[in-house]
């Protein structure tokens, strides 16, 4: 009896040994099943974490973006593609309610936007600017910082290409939508790397206007893909075309070529040699106010 009651025990001492080993092997089991479950919840939750940031950063970025103006700048701003629509209509109506766009194309430059802009200032009037990316470039810190300054103060920015060379955008009067994608490019490079990366424009306005040329189709069908405008003038004070002219001759043609519209989208230029214009300008602002018109910009 004694001998079978050692057996009984030890067989039972072998089996608790095997279920103790088997529990701790499936506990330990469990444990690391357990610890690797709660990594990957971790690694979960740290890249949701990461989607999430990531988000509210794209957002903010969205929020920061400054699409041709500034943050002040947009109590000023005007849908241009709204604008765009009425000039390839021929409808300048707006059920009386008066507004005009002071446009200026080719800056900027060192002796003539300076006084536009303290013009402006004096007048508590903002402008849209139609900047050059070779005019900017070769005018060096100078003209980036008056860039700068335009922009700060609530003016709208446009592009009206790099070279602003017919032969290379136009070749035969016919556009190069290659040749002009790139040429405009290097003026958005230009404009970024003077009003920060978070700097962008929808408005274009093509060098000698849009109706001069053929084959616009391609840059049409462009722009509504990248959600961009193209912005002409429907009046002028003719300081690039004809003779040279003062700067009540000026004034006059503003008057003439705007008269009898409620949306008025007035080409003017602050490049070298214009200082006629310069003159010319607070007579222009203020017949405008006097006619009860709202002072707008593009974008």
């Amino acid at each position: 009896m004694g001998i079978k009651r050692n057996k009984n025990q030890i067989l039972f001492y072998v089996w608790f040994s095997l279920l103790i080993t088997i529990m701790n092997y499936t506990a330990i089991e469990v444990t690391q099943y357990v610890n690797e479950v709660k990594q990957e919840r971790i690694e979960l939750q740290k890249q949701k974490e990461k989607v999430a940031k990531e988000k509210r950063e794209k957002e903010l970025e969205e929020q920061l973006k400054m699409v041709g103006v500034n943050k002040e700048g947009k109590e000023y701003t005007y849908d241009a593609k709204e604008i765009q629509n009425k000039l390839k209509a021929y409808d300048y109506s707006n059920n009386g309610n008066k507004i005009v766009f002071l446009t200026f194309d080719d800056g900027s430059s060192t002796s003539v936007t300076p006084k536009i802009l303290e013009i402006l200032k004096e007048e508590d009037v903002r402008a849209t600017f139609f900047v050059c990316g070779k005019t900017m470039e070769d005018g060096g810190e100078e003209v980036k910082e008056l860039v700068k300054k335009s922009f700060d103060y609530g003016n709208a920015i446009g592009n009206h290409s790099y070279s602003h060379d017919y032969h290379t955008l136009y070749p035969g009067r016919n556009l190069d939508i290659a040749a002009f994608k790139k040429d405009f490019q290097k003026t958005d490079d230009i404009l970024k790397d003077i009003l920060g990366k978070s700097f962008s424009t929808r408005v274009i306005r093509c060098p000698g206007g849009y109706m001069s040329w053929n084959n616009m189709e391609k840059l049409d069908e462009y722009l509504d893909e990248n959600n961009m405008v193209e912005i002409d003038w429907n009046a002028l004070n003719s300081d690039a075309e004809g003779k040279k002219k003062n700067s009540q001759e000026l004034v006059q043609r503003a008057i003439e070529t705007s008269d009898g519209k409620d949306i008025v989208v007035l080409l003017m230029h602050d490049t070298y040699g214009k200082d006629e214009t310069a003159k010319a300008l607070p007579d222009i602002i203020r017949y405008f106010k006097e006619q009860g018109y709202e002072f707008k910009t593009l974008s």
